[in-house]
């Protein structure tokens, strides 16, 4: 193929939430000279940091990040505005010969993009699952969400607290703002030293949050799995269960290099040098038809679906 026909290129990370995809992207970015550009629906809100777990400055180790926080809380950002957004910081990147790296948990935006006619025309992607098994990845989730609550998130959200908030529009839909308005309005409009009711119902609050982020997860995986299953979604799956089950152990980052960062590092490497990485390298695909079958995970899935499209 002629020079001038050649597609550009573009690496796109998927996952459920807390499966790793940003400290991947990270690694990647490091790796290849790439930049990352957000494509989770609220983290591209200003504001809630810590509630929306967005990577800190220290964590980006000076990889640029682009749609991250550049939107009012208030106003909306549509499929269509990420598009409009993402395809300019792809050129832009691109044009810098670096390597675009897209990551995020909202993959209504990613669908929307790569189905475009033109994005297809003029970019070639390769798509990267970092998957975790149910049962490790909800037991992590359940405990960053405490540590999000040590961190400030109760704080945080009553910060941006209003009596009137409409929790279907802007930041206000991110898990943890709805769960815990009925905790925050008891807060300044319950009985004065009634500290034992409010404890019970900021206790009841943590939990929705987790449930609702694990009902989350599931509905995400399901959307992922349609998705491989799309002609020209070669996605390949990286299973980092295994270097998950060594977090906060002393090899949990050798761990993770190995079982995750050199397989993912190879499947890209591949892919960018056009040797046919999207077909060759080995890719083992977990049973998540299987695993949504389940009734309490295809429950869940279903009543997240129903809520909103990721």
């Amino acid at each position: 193929m002629d020079s001038f026909l050649a597609k550009d290129k573009v690496v796109i990370v998927m996952g459920a939430t807390g499966s790793g995809k940003s400290r991947l992207s990270i690694d990647l970015a490091l790796h290849f000279n790439g930049e990352i550009i957000n494509s989770d629906k609220i983290q591209v809100y200003k504001g809630l940091d810590v509630l929306t777990n967005k990577v800190t400055p220290a964590e980006m180790q000076g990889v640029p990040h682009h749609l991250m926080s550049i939107v009012e809380p208030s106003e909306d950002f549509t499929t269509s505005d990420f598009c409009v957004h993402a395809k300019e910081a792809i050129a832009l990147i691109t044009s810098r010969g670096r390597i675009p790296i897209i990551v995020g948990g909202s993959n209504s935006f990613v669908e929307a993009l790569v189905d475009c006619e033109e994005f297809r025309a003029r970019y070639e992607c390769c798509f990267l699952w970092v998957y975790v098994s149910a049962s490790v990845l909800h037991a992590f989730v359940r405990d960053r969400v405490d540590q999000m609550v040590e961190a400030g998130l109760v704080e945080e959200v009553r910060g941006m607290f209003r009596p009137d908030a409409d929790y279907s529009k802007g930041i206000q839909r991110a898990i943890g703002a709805p769960e815990m308005d009925e905790y925050l309005r008891y807060s300044v409009t319950g009985e004065i030293g009634d500290e034992q009711k409010k404890e019970a119902m900021l206790h009841a609050a943590i939990e929705e949050i987790k449930e609702n982020t694990k009902k989350l997860t599931f509905s995400q995986l399901e959307k992922i799995d349609r998705l491989r299953r799309l002609p020209g979604w070669n996605v390949h799956c990286i299973d980092a269960t295994e270097a998950f089950g060594n977090r906060g152990k002393p090899n949990f980052r050798a761990s993770w290099e190995e079982l995750v960062v050199c397989n993912a590092t190879e499947i890209v490497h591949k892919f960018l040098l056009g040797s046919g990485g999207d077909d060759d390298a080995v890719v083992v695909v977990p049973a998540v038809n299987t695993v949504v079958a389940h009734p309490e995970i295809a429950g869940a899935a279903v009543a997240a679906a129903a809520a909103a499209s990721v």
